[in-house]
């Protein structure tokens, strides 16, 4: 049961990316994941099965809701079924101080995102930080420059529309970057042409600090549990 006393942000939403690994490919199980999955739900929260590609981990839930003890249970329960979690990201949907204008129907998508989106399976996340070198520090900048910069910045992502969905979360004094990008892409390629053009831009060029990539793809709880374990099915 999760705590007594909530802890919820006072706006947005709390964000949990957990990457694991399946020991044996074979030692999960997959009908208590599923039902603790769908308990999740349930209790009003998105989440997001994938699976992940290369040696970093095998299984990616990337959980939205509001209270962090009942993402903690969530947590707890996934350890219970035998997943090994290799790492993870904490985080909340906000909105950008650069972007505190925007109409409302934006400010709830970026506050409460529906997720996953529809036709976009393509799946990548990683962190990132702005810089505070010597040469390029970000927060010696003043607002007005460091506003502009992100405006740059966002019409360079606005050409990927239809193609790449975008979810930022902020991690600043929760995890060790600043940010959290998870990208839905409709294609593997449409990632790596969004990630490689941005960094074009100035403020990712003088700027951005990446942190590591996972990558897989999006799919219903059975789809993923089968692609990752050899008894497949998430009963």
């Amino acid at each position: 049961m999760a705590a007594d006393s909530p802890l919820v942000p006072s706006v947005g939403q709390a964000v949990l990316h957990l990457f694991c690994h399946v020991p044996g490919g074979s030692g999960l199980d997959t009908v208590s994941l599923g039902h603790e999955i769908r308990a999740a739900e349930a209790d009003g929260y998105q989440v997001v099965p994938v699976a992940l590609l290369g040696h970093k981990a095998d299984l990616g839930l990337m959980v939205l809701g509001p209270d962090l003890w009942r993402l903690r249970e969530f947590q707890s329960a996934v350890q219970r079924c035998g997943a090994v979690i290799a790492s993870s990201y904490v985080s909340l949907t906000e909105i950008s101080e650069y972007a505190a204008g925007v109409p409302e129907e934006m400010r709830q998508a970026r506050l409460f995102p529906q997720l996953p989106p529809d036709g976009k399976t393509a799946f990548c996340f990683y962190p990132m930080s702005k810089r505070r070198s010597a040469e390029h520090n970000w927060y010696s900048l003043d607002f007005e420059s460091r506003k502009e910069l992100m405006m740059g910045h966002g019409k360079v992502g606005r050409t990927f529309h239809g193609r790449i969905l975008q979810v930022i979360t902020g991690s600043t004094g929760l995890d060790a970057f600043e940010w959290g990008v998870t990208l839905f892409g409709v294609h593997p390629d449409d990632l790596k042409e969004c990630v490689y053009e941005m960094r074009f831009d100035e403020a990712s060029a003088h700027y951005a600090e990446f942190g590591p990539f996972y990558t897989g793809m999006v799919g219903d709880l059975e789809t993923v549990l089968a692609a990752i374990t050899t008894s497949g099915g998430a009963g």
